[in-house]
């Protein structure tokens, strides 16, 4: 059972990006982006929704934010 059954694919990844933006900016974007590793302007531009954050980019922030990606295999 999915948590976000109406977002797949890139709609959902859209919407974690929306999500860890707004996170950021609670957090502070400057203390969120010095947690990751990256400048304030690269950390905009990562969660903007511009463009597409690399994954490597992606994961920094998810730390950054205290945050860990878990991956589960789907039970058929």
């Amino acid at each position: 059972m999915s948590t976000f059954p109406s977002l797949t694919g890139s709609r959902l990844i859209r919407a974690l990006i929306k999500a860890g933006f707004e996170v950021a900016r609670a957090k502070g974007m400057s203390q969120v982006a010095g947690d990751a590793g990256l400048s304030r302007e690269s950390l905009y531009k990562a969660l903007s929704g511009e463009r597409s954050p690399s994954f490597d980019t992606i994961l920094k922030v998810i730390g950054a934010l205290g945050l860990k990606l878990h991956a589960q295999a789907a039970h058929s």
